[in-house]
């Protein structure tokens, strides 16, 4: 049964690869721009193929039972639909909680779009709608590592943040075990934290001293947008403290549920990464 992961060299991808590996599942193929500089782990399959581009990869689904899809590429129905051609069976696909959250949302409708594109493809489906991931705080490493502050909105506002590696476990589970297809899991991290909290234990984890600063949401908009565009950079400002309701806020227990181990906490994950911000 090959599975092939796309997203391969990205945050969740590259631990999913580690996830299916460790397990035994196999043959696996990681979906990569360019094999040549692909670092994955003993076992693993590189193949070339770009998402935006579907000839690019077609070669790569040859054989491929099951599919873990990222989007973020664009044309990701396009992607779906090569899939089908190909005989793929099921599709793991990430998507995200403001599906259920905040659906009048731009981010939002586009992945509920996604979701019912794959719902409606013929394939065996699992959708993993994740919260705010703990590696978006890699935004803050430069500002970290040359002024030692912080600057950033809703400083006092706690959202269950996931590490990454908890989506790939889930995402393992899924792929290689029964009872997951046609199945929607919200997956959150175990504990809500602030971005001020957020800050300290990078802080503590980096072994240096970070200041945090609390700016309104105009100065995070004037931020956000010339790298996100005025449109999501509202949206993420929403969802980080503007129009957050008990549905964002709320702990989930998918991760220990499915995967039989607690969810990793921001803390772990800033230990994991301390070099990012030192």
């Amino acid at each position: 049964m090959t599975i092939l992961v796309t997203g391969a060299t990205g945050n969740i991808g590259r631990e999913l690869l580690r996830e299916l590996r460790a397990h035994g599942a196999g043959p696996v193929r990681g979906l990569t721009r360019d094999p040549s500089r692909a670092a994955f782990p003993d076992g693993v399959e590189a193949v070339a193929g770009d998402l935006a581009r579907v000839e690019s990869f077609r070669a790569a689904l040859d054989g491929v039972v099951s599919l873990f899809l990222v989007p973020g590429a664009g044309g990701e129905a396009d992607v779906v639909a090569a899939a089908r051609e190909a005989g793929v069976e099921h599709v793991v696909l990430v998507s995200s909680i403001t599906v259920e959250t905040h659906p009048h949302l731009p981010a939002a409708a586009q992945n509920h779009a996604l979701e019912e594109v794959l719902r409606g493809s013929g394939m065996a489906w699992t959708v993993l709608r994740a919260t705010q991931f703990t590696s978006n705080t890699l935004w803050w490493a430069e500002s970290i590592r040359e002024h030692g502050t912080v600057r950033a909105p809703y400083g006092d506002v706690g959202l269950p943040a996931i590490h990454p590696g908890d989506i790939a476990a889930v995402a393992r589970v899924a792929l290689t075990e029964p009872g997951h297809r046609g199945r929607v899991h919200a997956l959150t991290g175990p504990e809500r934290i602030t971005p001020r909290q957020q800050v300290a234990q990078i802080a503590a984890a980096a072994g240096r001293e970070v200041s945090f600063v609390e700016i309104g949401r105009e100065e995070a908009h004037r931020q956000l947008a010339p790298l996100l565009g005025a449109e999501i950079a509202d949206a993420v400002l929403d969802l980080t403290g503007g129009d957050v309701n008990e549905g964002l806020l709320a702990v989930r227990d998918t991760v220990p549920r499915l995967t039989g181990a607690p969810g990793r906490t921001f803390r772990q994950w800033a230990e994991e990464h301390a070099d990012a911000f030192r």
